[in-house]
């Protein structure tokens, strides 16, 4: 438990690096970590419904290398904690779609090719 406490969730550096790239893309004036929002979205532009979501892949078990990897121990409480992750994350998309949002997630492994990652944000915003 020393560990989690030490485990960020917001101002992550993949979270940093996609806020970086609006602002390089000319698309400032978002919101972070919105509570009134289902799942508080790292990234919100309020006026145009829109919130991007920045995962982690291990965190979220995303299907890429790091993301399906298993822990190595304590697999009781890993998996169904990352389970438990992917579960809570389409309750929150479910209901931002249903309050009218469009949402974009961004997976940790896509900083990996920023130019195609910021294909994709600017796609997104339009």
């Amino acid at each position: 438990s020393e560990n989690m406490r030490r485990i960020q969730g917001k101002n992550t550096r993949p979270e940093m690096v996609v806020r970086a790239l609006l602002r390089a893309l000319g698309h400032p004036g978002y919101r972070l970590h919105r509570g009134a929002l289902p799942g508080k979205p790292d990234i919100a532009y309020i006026g145009r419904r829109k919130a991007i979501i920045v995962n982690g892949c291990f965190w979220h078990g995303h299907d890429c290398k790091k993301g399906s990897r298993r822990p190595n121990t304590n697999q009781a409480y890993w998996i169904p904690k990352i389970k438990r992750n992917q579960d809570r994350d389409l309750i929150n998309k479910a209901a931002l779609a249903e309050l009218g949002w469009n949402y974009l997630v961004v997976w940790e492994c896509e900083l990996r090719d920023v130019g195609k990652l910021s294909t994709r944000l600017r796609e997104f915003l339009g």
